[in-house]
């Protein structure tokens, strides 16, 4: 059975929320979105993949299972909510997010969110993770780091991504968002403007008012 963490009212919007790919549902990152979001009365439903689950009860390193098991996981996973929602992720859970839609119609599902979108893997920026992303049919907002080593705001902007994408730029910030003291911003300050943006966002997804 998947443990699922909930923040937030039970009436609240809600936003199904993936790890990253080395990181539980439990780690700083992961907590301070979903009780950020919590606070402006998101529902947020955390959740281990299996792999992840695995590591955490046995503490031996896992790496991710493919895409298309993380995949079946996500989906099995939304289908047992009966209600309108917005999906996302950090890292790779935001592009399994993005994957899920571009593969699968779930007209429950209002809209995806990716935060830190790896467009490629460290180091290798010609092997992009891009293709699927113009066949996501709900709206996709990415809030990325400029910086950010998967993915640069200079980077990016070679791709011919979709215009239909919405972006939340973090200035300076690293593929966790935070960004370097010279900078003048801190991670706390990106990471509230991230729980802002995103707020805002499931909440326009689902058609509510602020």
């Amino acid at each position: 059975m998947m443990e699922i963490i909930f923040d937030g009212p039970a009436t609240g919007p809600l936003f199904i929320f993936a790890h990253g790919a080395g990181a539980p549902l439990s780690s700083d990152f992961m907590q301070q979105v979903s009780e950020g979001l919590a606070k402006q009365g998101i529902r947020v439903a955390r959740f281990n993949f299996n792999y992840m689950q695995q590591r955490v009860e046995t503490g031996s390193p896992r790496p991710p299972e493919r895409a298309p098991k993380l995949i079946e996981q996500f989906v099995q996973l939304i289908n047992s909510f009966e209600q309108p929602m917005v999906i996302g992720g950090k890292s790779m859970g935001g592009r399994m997010a993005s994957l899920v839609m571009a593969e699968h119609l779930l007209p429950q599902v209002k809209g995806v969110a990716c935060l830190g979108y790896p467009f490629h893997p460290q180091g290798k920026p010609d092997k992009l993770r891009i293709e699927h992303l113009g066949q996501v049919k709900v709206p996709l907002a990415i809030i990325q780091g400029t910086r950010d080593k998967l993915g640069s705001q200079e980077e990016v902007a070679t791709y011919g991504l979709p215009n239909a994408l919405q972006w939340h730029w973090l200035e300076d910030g690293d593929h966790d968002l935070k960004p370097r003291v010279k900078s003048g911003f801190t991670h706390e300050q990106h990471i509230q403007s991230t729980i802002d943006y995103l707020a805002d966002y499931i909440k326009q997804c689902l058609c509510l008012d602020k």
